[in-house]
């Protein structure tokens, strides 16, 4: 039975959101890769979505390795998935290794390689945390590697997860990887999908839209009248009387509305105006 209190997918604007800061940490974790493994790296953000808990482990390899990571106020996990043959190949790398030693079984790691992973992870975490950015509020640290995803336990089985999935190139070796947060550390800082206001205020909506709307300022003398066959004959070094007196400030005009006067300045090296006194406009 579908329970609409506890829908899983996504609202198109938070699908968006997180799309973004998920790409946004796929690039981070690409570049502390290759900086750690010392060969090129490249990680790509495939999807996005939520699932309950027991739908994403359901979709994992039986055999894998999970890092289970603590969530500060939360009793659920957040999980990052990836194959023991992809971290015992970057560590090989780490250690000095090359592609000619390809690791072939699926194994659970040695102390060292765990103290390496764990190190590597940890500072995912930290680009994870800085991709999200006000989205992730609460800390975050490893707890536990576990290596078989039906007996991992992350959180309840139908806490809701937001999963994205990651292409990771090391050389010419591609594998997937996952990246599952509960939905309850990420929704709140969302806000609410599609919210909808009352028109009571609606002249003070659209005051502050008005008011937020870029406009062109300019700074002119006052107009001259001029025939057209002045203007037809006019030729390099011509003279235009401008009935602008010399002691009067500018005028600031928007889409040729005159608001103010000013005076010309400066700001650094740019020119400015200093405006020296407003005209009220009856509408």
């Amino acid at each position: 039975m579908y329970d609409f209190r506890r829908p899983t997918t996504l609202a198109r604007e938070h699908a968006r959101v997180l799309e973004l800061a998920f790409e946004t940490f796929a690039r981070q974790w690409g570049t502390q890769l290759t900086a750690r493994v010392r060969v090129l790296c490249m990680v790509t953000c495939e999807q996005v979505l939520m699932a309950t808990y027991d739908e994403y482990a359901g979709s994992l390899p039986p055999k894998t390795a999970m890092v289970l990571c603590t969530v500060a106020g939360l009793e659920a996990r957040a999980v990052i998935q990836f194959p023991t043959t992809s971290a015992l190949t970057w560590v090989n790398h780490m250690l000095g290794g090359n592609s000619s030693n390809p690791v072939l079984a699926e194994r659970n790691f040695t102390q060292i390689e765990l103290a390496l992973i764990r190190k590597l992870i940890s500072e995912s975490l930290e680009d994870l945390r800085y991709s999200f950015g006000p989205l992730i509020v609460d800390e975050m640290g490893v707890e536990a590697i576990q290596y078989n995803s039906q007996f991992a336990q992350a959180a309840a089985t139908g806490d809701l997860m937001v999963v994205a999935t990651f292409a990771i190139r090391v050389e010419k070796v591609t594998a997937t990887a996952t990246v599952a947060i509960p939905a309850t550390a990420l929704m709140p800082q969302l806000g609410e999908a599609n919210p909808t206001s009352t028109t009571s205020n609606a002249a003070e909506f659209l005051q502050a839209q008005i008011a937020a709307v870029p406009v062109d300022v300019s700074l002119r003398l006052e107009t001259a009248h001029v025939l057209p066959s002045r203007i037809l004959s006019l030729a390099v070094g011509d003279v235009l009387h401008i009935p602008h007196p010399q002691h009067r400030p500018l005028n600031l005009t928007v889409d040729g509305q005159s608001l103010a006067r000013a005076a010309v300045g400066a700001n650094g090296s740019r020119l400015a105006c200093i405006v020296t006194d407003t005209e009220e406009t009856a509408q």
